[in-house]
Order: C-alpha cells, then sequence, then structure tokens
C-alpha cells in the first residue's frame, strides 16, 4: 500500500496563521477562538453563499477539519476541497438547495479523539481499549496524542454550542430535514456517528473515506466489528434520513475496499435502498482532499437534491 505521508493527511492540524481564508464565490464569517465547555477552544468559519439574504431561509451543512474547506494557500499541505466553488455552482444550476456551511475546525492533537465513534469504543473489552489506546502511526506518533476518546462532547459542542448561535444568528432551517453533516476519513467517522446520535437532528450525513479502522491496521483489529455491531443497533430511520459513503483505492483508502461492503450490508438489512443511501468506489481515488474535492458535487446533489 502506498502510504508514505498518508498519516499526515489525516492529522490536518492547523492553518498557516489564522489568515482568513479566500473564496472564489461568497463569503466568510469566523469566530475565532470559541471556547466551549465540551472541547479545546477552536475556530468556526460560516461560509455564506453569494447574494446571502436574511430574507430567505437556508439549509446548515456541518463540516468537520473546517480549516481544509477553502483556499488551498492557507492549509497545511496545499490542497482544499473548494467547498464555496462546488456549492456554489450547485445553487447557481439550481441543482441543491440553499446552503450555508458551517465550518469547524479540527483540534489538532486532540483531532483523534474528537472524531472517534465513542460508544463503539466503550463496547470493547478493557484489554481491546487499551491496546487501541497505545496504537502508534506509522512514524511511531501516538495515535491519540494520550488523550482519551471524546467524540460524545464534540457533538454535544455541535449540537448543543454551536448549532443554536447558527440558528440565532442566521435565516436558517432548523429542522432535520434541512440539516446535514459532512466529512472525510476520521471525519466521515464522526459523520456517521452525529446521524445515529442525533438523528432529530441531522436528516443527512455525507461520509467520504470513511476511517472504519479506526486506526492503522486491519489484522487483528476488533475496531470494525464494533463499528459494524453499533450500526446494526443505531441506524437512524431510512424513512426521513440519508446517508452517502464512498472510497477510493489508493494510498489509505485501499484498506476500505473489505470493509466498507461489510456496512452496505447492514444498510440494505436495515432498510436503506437507493431513495435514501447511495456507496460509491472511486478506482485510482487517494485519500486527499483533491481527491474528495473532484466527488464532493455526488454527495451534495444526493443529500440537499433540490425538488
Amino acid at each position: 500500500m502506498k502510504i508514505k505521508n498518508i498519516f499526515f493527511l489525516l492529522i490536518a492540524t492547523s492553518v498557516i496563521g489564522q489568515t482568513l481564508p479566500k473564496v472564489a464565490t461568497g463569503t466568510i464569517e469566523r469566530i475565532e477562538n470559541f471556547k466551549s465547555q465540551f472541547v479545546t477552544v477552536r475556530t468556526i468559519d460560516i461560509w455564506l453563499p453569494e447574494n446571502y439574504s436574511a430574507n430567505k431561509k437556508y439549509s446548515v451543512l456541518y463540516m468537520h477539519d473546517g480549516q481544509m474547506l477553502y483556499d488551498p494557500e492557507t492549509t497545511w499541505n496545499k490542497q482544499a476541497w473548494d467547498v464555496d466553488d462546488i456549492l456554489g455552482k450547485l445553487m447557481q444550476e439550481s441543482k441543491i438547495q440553499d446552503v450555508i456551511v458551517v465550518g469547524m475546525f479540527n483540534g489538532g492533537s486532540t483531532r483523534h479523539a474528537d472524531y472517534f465513534p465513542q460508544r463503539p469504543f466503550e463496547s470493547l473489552t478493557p484489554f481491546q481499549q487499551d491496546s487501541i489506546y497505545k496504537a502508534n502511526r506509522s512514524n511511531g506518533q501516538s495515535v491519540f496524542n494520550n488523550g482519551k476518546i471524546n467524540s460524545d462532547n464534540y457533538l454535544k459542542f455541535i449540537v448543543q454550542e454551536v448549532k443554536p448561535l447558527i440558528d440565532k444568528k442566521y435565516s436558517v432551517y432548523t429542522d432535520k430535514e434541512h440539516t446535514f453533516v459532512a466529512g472525510s476519513s476520521m471525519g466521515g467517522l464522526i459523520s456517521m456517528y452525529a446521524i445515529c446520535e442525533y438523528p432529530t437532528i441531522f436528516g443527512g450525513a455525507a461520509c467520504l473515506s470513511t476511517h472504519w479502522p479506526g486506526i492503522f491496521g486491519i489484522k487483528g483489529n476488533p475496531i470494525p466489528d464494533a463499528f459494524f455491531n453499533y450500526l446494526k443497533l443505531n441506524l437512524p430511520n431510512p424513512k426521513d434520513h440519508k446517508i452517502y459513503f464512498d472510497y477510493g483505492t489508493e494510498t489509505l483508502d485501499e484498506m476500505y475496499e473489505t470493509l466498507q461492503p461489510q456496512v452496505d450490508d447492514i444498510m440494505s438489512l436495515k432498510g436503506f435502498s437507493n431513495s435514501n443511501w447511495m456507496t460509491k468506489k472511486f478506482v485510482g481515488d487517494d485519500h486527499s482532499e483533491k481527491a474528495w474535492k473532484g466527488r464532493f458535487t455526488i454527495p451534495m446533489e444526493f443529500l440537499m437534491h433540490k425538488d
């Protein structure tokens, strides 16, 4: 597997300084140093589309790794999702609902602990949990940076602190039918966890390159089965929820080829069908913002199709 430098892609830690990202369309409003009772202090960027107006209502897309969404000149690896270009074009062409984006920066060293689904982890034996906490990356660095899994609190940060602020300040719909969550890799995992834990808050989730191994190896790894068992018991009602998964075939995404089909079997078993669930495989795509940018249109049209 070609995984040179791929572990650094997962960190996606911080922008260069605190430069406001340049956008091709719309505007960015920034909340710096948002103080939370649930997670470490972090920045939140709110993207408002061109001609945003308080006289109409907008859907809301909550996205993780907020520092990687817009401007490659402000990211650590000079790559970005170009969310402004993609959503701006889709709205202009009336292919999706009018939407604003709430990009929540990751916590850097706390990223893995914030995004790792907590209840599946807690279903493991103490021995398994301990071994996972001791896991290292290929460079010998601790996966969890000696922190404890904190994803239940991370979701409380979104649902109890960020969403009320957004609902109050901006002209947005507040119901689940117009509230979506999206992310990649560990951000894909936490997006899956968000719609399962808060099905009355989120009506749709886009989970790109979902990191089902949880750590960085598959052999003897109990984590995927814990996630699968969790999904069997906690997937939201397919009648009023939509979920998107995808994966590539290169670098870290190569690990997902044997795991995502098992998730797909569970989705079918739980009543999801083509109308409310999509899984796509992208041959040749690697684990990078460049790859996610290239296919971001697909989940957005699927989740937010304009009637």
